[in-house]
């Protein structure tokens, strides 16, 4: 064989094996699968540059968060008040009744713990069912697709979506247990009646919790899914009932339930209640909002603002609101404002503009508005039509009533003409029941503001900002910013007395002018009644408000001293200009900062910083404000343990010397007893306080109160003008304190304001604030002998005469100095045991 012929061989063979797989090729039974092999690979390419590298990672569904509100507790830990704009109520999967997970199942995807996310067939019998028809595409989701549209993708419709549902099921079942994703789903699906998972439509359905439901109810929510507009039993009873036993005979069918358990759940009626909104404590709505307001601002408002977002975090925030100290401080007020303004005529209607009305759409205008009152048995009702002598009105619960012309005959505040007249259909008026109908009401103009708190802690126990929230949402007790008028007086003397005055220090109350410079003249000072009585001490300055005496003390001290205390007790944050008539309370500030200023007062001057909440705890109970925040492990031991009791430091700096601020509580306690405020009186406990009313008067006010509580309000128009001449802080501010005192104190232990270390208690002369020795301080509260607050060394001394003669001491009973020598005299120390001491 020739090397040619041997060469040869190889090439003819590899060609031939190229020509038959040419031919192979040719063939249909290897073109077919080829190019079938093909399109699979340019689909699975396909489906990975369009779908699969674009989907949202499941990852974040191993550590998922519900969007939760926030719950807000009062001073005891009970719950007051819910921040949520959706129903939502976070289970662990343990936690749902098994019967409940079965209904669902059995509703929704009965195969769940079979399949691995998708369910082909019920995909395959979708597709031909939606290529015979036109119109919105049906799918045949599974719990876990749901899960992966509702928390991963949009509610777009289309085949799109529909595939990466598929994807995203296959990815969510390789990360998470089924248990996981059902507990997942059963938290997250929406359910109606602005419900969002499974325990909250417990409770917007039937009134209960979860646990406690039946059956058919079970079988009820199992079948809202599908969507809870078409099975709400208002407008699709029958067709709920329908469903919801078709969910029954598919449990039985399954196996989950036995027919007697069918039957006898098929009988039930679908028992919901009617549409309702959440109970919440109905009291401080305004305390509510200021909570809310700083949470916000610490917080962020929804989940893209962080995890601790007011309407998405889940806190649980506890408050410093008493509910009790609330409500009467809330009927104080209002009880006052509607003193103050009755008889002034109607007020006019609670909306503005007026509403556009018919028979069909009155209830949903009415509560769109959000307005309500619950001041005693008064209602909002919104004015439905009006024929003749009636008004047909409608109230927020469905109920409608009538409202005759005789019981709205009120004239029109400024106009004139009957209220009756005035109103119109789209009017929300203030109405109280009269017998069968309805009787008109007017809602005060004059508003105030008031705060109650803790002078030891700076914890705000109640605040009212207005006559109702949901009528008035701006908070005059944080947001109105008011002249003082005298309440500012106790700051200026308190200056006065840091800079070495005493009680006893006399000034004189008579004419004072300054000069102003260049043609503006002199400004001259005067006396509310006008007038002047000569030299007094500083205590009777105070007592009886006198303005002269107050701007005196104040020059002699010294403008840049008495603003700079009045900025270090908080009444401003920045120092006001040295003008002496803000000595007078020509200044702005608020309620809340004005009782804080009394509050240091009485906390012996050490700074207080007002506070609404006292912690926040995330959804998990971690405490994350404030910052820092340790547990007090001993404190809440069941029994003394033999050690020293765990006490807290005080961390307060000393704004205002401790001496200081007690001679200035002591000063006020006398405002109580012989003063501007002696309505307070009979109280019959130690107070301190000040009433004020500024230039006008435009404002009346009062604060002050006991060791455990100080509060303080004031009742003005929200756009100043004149209140009337016989308005004053003693006679309407001061009885509306009065009348919230009355309750608040009712069970209050009564303690005397504690005297700092150093203080020195001196007999005086009331009148000349001379040392007395031959007397006593009597019960009488305008005694000439009283008991007087003085720092060391700064005491009154025996007064010389003329000449240098020693004078005697002021003695108001002229027998005691006639008194036998030898015959024994009271001692200071028997005094003290027979009166308990000084505090």
């Amino acid at each position: 064989m020739s090397v040619s012929d041997t060469e040869a061989t190889p090439d003819a063979a590899r060609a031939g094996r190229r020509a038959r797989f040419a031919r192979i090729r040719r063939r249909w039974w290897f073109r077919l699968p080829a190019v079938a092999l093909l399109l699979a690979g340019i689909g699975v390419f396909l489906i990975w540059l369009l779908l699969w590298r674009t989907l949202p990672s499941v990852d974040s569904l191993r550590a998922y968060e519900p969007p939760l509100p926030t719950n807000v507790r009062g001073i005891e830990g009970d719950p007051i008040h819910s921040y949520a704009r959706e129903r939502r109520v976070q289970l662990s999967y343990a936690e749902y009744p098994p019967l409940l997970v079965r209904a669902f199942l059995a509703a929704e995807d009965r195969t769940f713990f079979e399949h691995h996310g998708v369910d082909y067939p019920g995909i395959a019998a979708a597709m031909l069912t939606n290529l015979r028809r036109d119109g919105r595409p049906i799918g045949a989701s599974t719990i876990t697709q749901q899960v992966a549209k509702n928390l991963l993708l949009t509610n777009e419709v289309s085949y799109v979506r529909k595939a990466k549902e598929a994807l995203l099921a296959y990815r969510i079942e390789n990360a998470l247990t089924k248990q996981q994703i059902l507990e997942l789903y059963l938290n997250q699906i929406a359910l109606g009646r602005n419900a969002f998972g499974v325990e909250a439509a417990s409770h917007a359905y039937f009134g209960k919790d979860l646990r406690e439901l039946t059956l058919p109810q079970m079988a009820y929510l199992a079948i809202l899914p599908k969507g809870p507009s078409n099975y709400t039993p208002e407008r699709g009873y029958d067709r709920a009932i329908g469903r919801r036993n078709w969910v029954l005979g598919e449990m039985e069918r399954n196996g989950f339930i036995t027919p007697a358990q069918r039957a006898g759940a098929v009988a039930q009626p679908l028992g919901t209640i009617p549409r309702q909104t959440p109970r919440q404590e109905t009291a401080g709505g305004y305390f509510i909002e200021e909570v809310r307001r700083q949470l916000m601002n610490q917080f962020g408002e929804n989940a893209k603002d962080g995890p601790y977002s007011v309407y998405a975090g889940g806190l649980w925030v506890r408050t410093s609101l008493d509910p009790k100290l609330q409500v009467d401080a809330q009927d104080a007020l209002r009880a006052g404002l509607i003193r103050f303004d009755s008889g002034r005529g109607w007020s006019g209607p609670l909306n503005k503009p007026r509403l556009e009305v018919d028979e069909d759409n009155w209830q949903s205008a009415l509560l769109n508005t959000n307005i309500a009152i619950d001041y005693q048995d008064w209602q909002a009702a919104i004015v439905i039509a009006k024929d003749g002598g009636e008004a047909r009105i409608g109230f927020a619960d469905g109920r409608t009533g009538v409202l005759p012309r005789g019981n709205a005959v009120m004239p029109v505040r400024g106009v004139g003409g009957t209220a009756f007249a005035a109103i119109q259909p789209g009017d929300i008026l203030a109405v109280a029941p009269a017998g069968s109908q309805w009787s008109l009401r007017s809602v005060p103009r004059v508003s105030g503001g008031m705060v109650v708190e803790d002078p030891r802690t700076g914890r705000i126990l109640a605040m009212q900002g207005g006559f109702d929230s949901r009528i008035q949402s701006f908070n005059r007790a944080t947001q109105a910013m008011r002249q003082p008028g005298s309440t500012i007086k106790p700051i200026v003397y308190a200056a006065a007395l840091e800079a070495g005055m005493t009680p006893a220090s006399i000034i004189v109350d008579g004419p004072f002018c300054v000069n102003q410079g260049g043609r503006l003249g002199q400004k001259c000072f005067r006396n509310f009644g006008g007038g002047g009585a000569g030299p007094h001490t500083m205590r009777w300055g105070v007592e009886q408000s006198r303005n002269l005496m107050t701007v005196r003390a104040a020059a002699q001290t010294g403008m840049d001293k008495v603003n700079d205390l009045i900025q270090r007790v908080g009444v401003s944050d920045t120092k006001f200009p040295p003008y002496l008539s803000y000595a007078l309370g020509a200044g702005e500030t608020t309620v809340m900062r004005m009782v804080n200023a009394y509050s240091i007062l009485a906390n012996q001057g050490r700074e207080l910083e007002p506070t609404v909440i006292d912690f926040v705890q995330d959804r998990r109970g971690k405490v994350i404000l404030p910052e820092n925040w340790r547990a007090c492990d001993r404190c809440n031991a069941p029994d003394w343990d033999g050690k020293p009791m765990p006490r807290p430091q005080i961390k307060a700096r000393q704004v205002l010397d401790a001496m200081s601020a007690y001679q200035m509580v002591h000063i006020m306690e006398g405002v109580i007893q012989r003063g501007t405020a002696t309505t307070l009186r009979d109280l019959n406990r130690p107070i301190m306080g000040k009433t004020g009313t500024s230039t006008g008067p435009t404002d009346v006010w009062f604060v002050g109160g006991t060791p455990q509580m100080i509060a303080g309000l004031y009742l003005g128009f929200d756009s100043p003008r004149n209140l009337g001449g016989y308005a004053q802080g003693g006679t309407i501010a001061a009885p509306i304190y009065k009348a919230f005192a009355v309750k608040a104190y009712k069970d209050m232990e009564v303690l005397p304001f504690r005297a700092p270390a150093g203080i020195r208690m001196v007999r005086i002369d009331r009148a000349s604030g001379r040392p007395v020795y031959g007397g006593w301080p009597t019960p009488d509260p305008k005694a000439a002998i009283i008991w007087e607050a003085f720092k060391p060394e700064t005491e009154a001394r025996r007064a010389a005469g003329r000449l240098g003669e020693a004078r005697a001491p002021v003695v108001r009973d002229p027998t005691r100095a006639a008194r036998p020598a030898q015959q024994a005299q009271p001692r200071d120390s028997d005094f003290l045991q027979r009166e308990g001491g000084i505090y």
